[in-house]
């Protein structure tokens, strides 16, 4: 075969490595292969440029009589051993993983160092017709059979990982890649150009020739061929992990979703069996306290009637009438106010909250201040009533369990959202322990939450054992403005 083809196919080998490598180092992986990938780049990108310029010499034989030579030689000897440095770098960061990049950069500074140390050696003592030579067998044995060897074992290394993440194939790949690296370096590279380095004297490129019948450039062109197949067949490996992470996320998305499900599901009961309730106490209590007042009145209407020719006691039973009229009318108002107070749609937010402090404080005995800051916003009805219903949710929570007499409701009206800060200084308790008790959720807490979030807001429970709760609710203004004035513009 052509000796200038064998350089062709060798640079052709590495450069297209380096290519395809290059175009996969910014991939988002846990493989430390993923992170060594910037060094394995630039070796075969420079490698390969650095065959084809021995290519170029060889076509054009003549520039080795110009003046210019050395220094294009030198510059050749410059790029073999940055690429082969690069080379050591990707075997070193598969080895020590990328937690320990400190260490490679002190490994490869340290064999950069000696390899300058016995480049100047050389320079300086080598014949200046046997020099070039010289140097690149030294760099050759300095840099690329270490580099190589590491290659080798970080790649081993490696194909451990894929094996443990059932990517067998891709192992596959790697190990090919291994030996052909461990073959290129320590077979390909030990058999340098006759020179005086030892042991290129006896052991080189024409002794190679006349032990297996073809140049050593043919043996290291097949490894490279190799080697840069195993690579680029297992940068597949990316898309494979990238696939099982997205199968992953995806199974997790379901797994939530599910349990979402679950949770409305459940949370669905609660709310039907609380309207239930809330129906039964309703009719409880039309039942003790209406009933009992129309009662009362009927049997107060047939007193008046039996007593119709005694002017004075029907007089003293319709004033009692009166007041159990009044006592009935107050009893039907507290109810009515607990369903939906009117305040909501005649004042607002704030005076409502204010009188539902005081009635708390009457009723339950529980000293409710309510504060504000800022200029109050005008509210859609929905909106006004699920912020109320969180407070009066807050505030029941600290009537029944938190052991104090005293709460704080602060309302903050700011440009872009309103925040509701209710505190108590109670006993406190343990909110994760609370929401997942022995696998039933509070409801109670969750509805808050969930509350707040139909109205496109967030609604957060912190407290500690000892220390009190706080609860907060977070509810931008700007989306419903705009909404609004979306409507307007439609209309």
């Amino acid at each position: 075969m052509d000796i200038i083809t064998v350089y062709f196919f060798y640079g052709l080998s590495f450069f297209s490595m380096g290519l395809a490598v290059l175009l996969e180092v910014d991939r988002s992986s846990e493989l430390d292969f993923a992170r060594a990938l910037r060094s394995l780049a630039g070796f075969g990108l420079i490698h390969g440029g650095h065959e084809w310029i021995e290519m170029f010499l060889l076509i054009h034989p003549d520039i080795q009589s110009a003046w210019a030579y050395p220094y294009i030689g030198g510059g050749r000897i410059v790029l073999l051993a940055v690429s082969f440095l690069f080379l050591f770098s990707f075997g070193a960061r598969l080895i020590a993983g990328s937690e320990r990049t400190r260490l490679v950069r002190q490994l490869i500074s340290v064999i950069a160092g000696i390899w300058v140390i016995g480049l100047i050696w050389l320079y300086l003592t080598e014949p200046p017709a046997a020099r070039l030579t010289a140097l690149d067998v030294y760099t050759r044995y300095a840099l690329a059979i270490p580099g190589a060897a590491l290659t080798a074992w970080g790649l081993i290394l490696q194909r451990q990982k894929f094996l443990q993440a059932g990517m067998r194939g891709y192992g596959r790949d790697v190990l090919a890649a291994a030996v052909a690296f461990g073959l290129y370096g320590g077979i390909g590279q030990l058999f340098a150009s006759p020179s005086n380095v030892f042991p290129s004297s006896f052991l080189n490129a024409n002794v190679f020739r006349e032990w297996f019948g073809f140049p050593v450039q043919l043996f290291r062109s097949v490894m490279a061929c190799v080697a840069a197949i195993g690579i680029i067949s297992s940068l597949r490996a990316f898309e494979e992990e990238t696939r099982r992470r997205i199968e992953s996320l995806r199974q997790a998305q379901q797994r939530e979703h599910r349990h979402l499900d679950e949770l409305r599901d459940e949370l669905l009961h609660r709310t039907v069996r609380a309207q239930e309730s809330e129906r039964q106490r309703i009719a409880q209590e039309l039942h003790d306290e209406l009933g009992q007042t129309l009662t009362a009145l009927g049997m107060g209407l047939s007193a008046i009637a039996g007593n119709v020719s005694k002017p004075e006691k029907v007089s003293a039973q319709a004033r009692q009438l009166q007041g159990v009229v009044r006592e009935g009318l107050l009893s039907l108002q507290n109810l009515v106010s607990g369903l939906h107070p009117p305040q909501l749609n005649d004042l607002g937010l704030l005076p409502t909250l204010r009188w539902y402090a005081d009635e708390v404080k009457e009723r339950f005995g529980l000293a409710v201040t309510v504060s504000s800051r800022g200029e109050e916003a005008a509210l859609p009805v929905d909106v006004r009533t699920v912020l109320f219903r969180i407070v009066q949710e807050s505030l029941t929570n600290v009537i029944r369990h938190a052991q104090t007499d005293k709460a704080e409701v602060l309302v903050v009206f700011d440009e872009n959202e309103i925040r509701i800060r209710v505190e108590d200084s109670g006993c406190g308790f343990d909110v994760n322990a609370t929401l997942n008790q022995s696998g039933r959720p509070c409801w109670g807490l969750l509805g808050m939450i969930e509350r707040a979030a139909l109205i496109g807001g967030e609604c957060h429970v912190s407290s500690l054992p000892g220390v009190g709760t706080i609860v907060e609710v977070v509810m931008p203004l700007k989306e419903k403005t705009n909404d609004r004035d979306t409507s307007a513009a439609g209309g």
